[in-house]
């Protein structure tokens, strides 16, 4: 059986599982939402979030969330850096890091595994002894 949590928005109880933190509901509205901005911003290429969200009743917050999930990007000199990149502050037009840190980022991620995989020795005999000395 699922985890059991309030949804961040509604705040009824839903069968987390384990990716949204809101209930099926409220995700769907959401969904909406979304389609209405991102229909919104390939209409008018270069609008500002305020602009945005007078003209399509959906708050700014929201908006910026699209944004930092990737969702939608504001192209144009209005949205050009509405973002700051999380590791180095460089204005970002969607998401939640430049391309230079992005990639530094992948880099040391699988280095990283590499090394984790070079430091794992084949455990062999070992679970066999401590199974022999377990028997005795």
């Amino acid at each position: 059986m699922g985890d059991i949590r309030n949804c961040k928005q509604c705040g009824k109880l839903f069968q987390y599982n384990g990716i949204t933190k809101i209930c099926a509901k409220c995700a769907r509205e959401d969904d909406e939402l979304f389609k209405v901005v991102k229909e919104y911003v390939y209409d008018h290429p270069g609008a500002t979030i305020t602009e945005v969200s007078e003209e399509t009743n959906v708050d700014e917050d929201r908006i910026l969330r699209y944004l930092r999930q990737g969702k939608l990007e504001l192209t144009g000199e209005g949205g050009a850096l509405v973002l700051d990149c999380e590791r180095c502050g460089r204005g970002i037009k969607t998401g939640r890091f430049c391309d230079a840190c992005a990639h530094e980022i992948e880099t040391e991620l699988k280095s990283g595994f590499s090394r984790a995989a070079e430091k794992q020795k084949p455990i062999g005999n070992k679970m066999f002894t401590a199974e022999m000395n377990k028997r005795r």
